[in-house]
C-alpha cells in the first residue's frame, strides 16, 4: 500500500512521459543527464516508457566530478549497458588537468565546479538541451525555474527571461550557442519519487538503503561518512551507525541520514515522516542558504 493515490502517480508520469516526447520534438540534440542516483533512474524509466520499443532519441550524459561513490558509479556503467544506450561521460579531472577548474585545496568539494565541465561537454557535443531530475521542491532557488528553463549562449540561467508555460505549452527554441535545461520531474517531491520507484520496482544503488558505515557526527548533527577523501579531523570521534543516503552526490559535500530502512517501503516510511528536506538534511555545500545555490545556477549549475 503506497500512501498516495495511484492516480497521483500516474498524472506526473504521464506530464513527465508528455515532457520528454516534448524534447523529442522541439530539440535537434538533447540529451539526458544520467549520473546513477534516484532521480536520474526514474528518468531513466520514464524515457522506456516514452520510447521503447525505439531507442532513446538521445544520449546519457554523466559529469564525473571523480569524487562519486564507486557503487553509484557501477550503478551507472551497468544500467546504461543493460538499456543498449550511449553514454558519454566528461569529467571534472580533465577539466583539472586543462587549468579550465582550479581547486581552493584538494580536498575541496568539486560539485560547484560541475558547472565548467557540463558547459564544456555542451559547446563540444552542440547539445541544445539537456533533461535533468532536478526537483523544484528541492531548495527555493529550484522552484523559481521553469520546466523548459532558457540558458544563454554563457550557458547562465537568469529568472527573469525565462519564457511563460501557460497551458503547459512549452517553448524549446534557441539560438546557436544557447541552450534549454528541462527538468521532468518538476513537480515531483522526493515522496513522489520513492513511490514511484516501489511501483515500479527500479533498481537503485545499494547506498540509498540502510547500511552500516563509520561517520563522524558534527554538531549541527549531520553525519559525515568517513572515506580517504573525507577523513576525520583532530578530536572528531568516529562511531558506526545504521544510516542511508538520501542524495548522493559528489562524496566531500554529501552526508548520511540515520536509517533503519532496507526497502522502498521503509525509505517511503522514513520520508513521510522526516521534518528536514532532502537536501537540507544531507548536503554539505548547501550549508551556506540560498544565496550560493541561486548563484552557482546562475553560472551553469545543474
Amino acid at each position: 500500500m503506497y500512501p498516495l493515490p495511484s492516480n497521483h502517480l500516474e498524472a506526473l508520469e504521464s506530464e513527465a512521459i508528455h515532457i520528454l516526447r516534448e524534447v523529442a520534438g522541439q530539440c535537434s540534440r538533447p540529451a539526458l543527464l544520467f549520473s546513477g542516483g534516484k532521480d536520474s533512474a526514474t528518468l531513466l524509466r520514464l524515457a522506456e516508457i516514452a520510447f521503447r520499443p525505439w531507442r532513446f532519441p538521445f544520449p546519457l550524459l554523466h559529469i564525473d566530478t571523480g569524487h562519486n561513490y564507486p557503487e553509484v558509479i557501477a550503478f551507472r556503467d551497468r544500467r546504461a549497458a543493460e538499456l543498449g544506450e550511449r553514454l558519454i561521460v566528461r569529467s571534472v579531472e580533465d577539466s583539472i588537468a586543462k587549468g579550465r577548474v582550479v581547486l581552493g585545496h584538494p580536498g575541496e568539494s568539486r560539485n560547484r565546479h560541475q558547472s565548467v565541465t557540463l558547459l564544456d561537454a555542451v559547446a563540444e557535443l552542440g547539445f541544445d538541451c539537456l533533461v535533468g531530475g532536478a526537483r523544484r521542491e528541492e531548495k527555493n532557488a529550484r522552484a523559481k525555474e521553469r520546466v523548459f528553463s532558457f540558458r544563454d549562449s554563457a550557458g547562465r540561467w537568469d529568472p527573469e527571461v525565462q519564457r511563460p508555460e501557460l497551458w503547459n505549452l512549452y517553448n524549446a527554441r534557441v539560438r546557436p550557442g544557447e541552450h534549454t535545461r528541462v527538468f521532468p520531474l518538476s513537480n515531483w517531491t522526493e515522496l513522489d519519487v520513492w513511490c514511484y520507484i516501489a511501483q515500479e520496482q527500479l533498481d537503485l544503488p545499494e547506498l540509498y538503503f540502510a547500511h552500516e558505515r563509520d561517520v563522524v557526527v558534527q554538531a549541527n548533527g549531520m553525519l559525515v561518512p568517513v572515506t580517504p577523501l573525507t577523513p576525520p579531523r583532530p578530536g572528531e570521534q568516529v562511531v558506526t551507525r545504521g544510516v542511508r543516503f538520501r542524495t548522493v552526490g559528489d562524496i566531500p559535500c554529501t552526508a548520511a541520514v540515520p536509517s533503519e530502512a532496507t526497502t522502498p517501503a521503509g525509505v517511503i516510511q522514513e520520508t513521510s515522516a522526516s521534518r528536514l528536506s532532502e537536501r537540507g538534511a544531507t548536503r554539505l555545500d548547501d550549508r551556506t542558504g540560498e544565496a550560493s545555490m541561486e548563484w552557482r545556477k546562475r553560472e551553469g549549475y545543474f
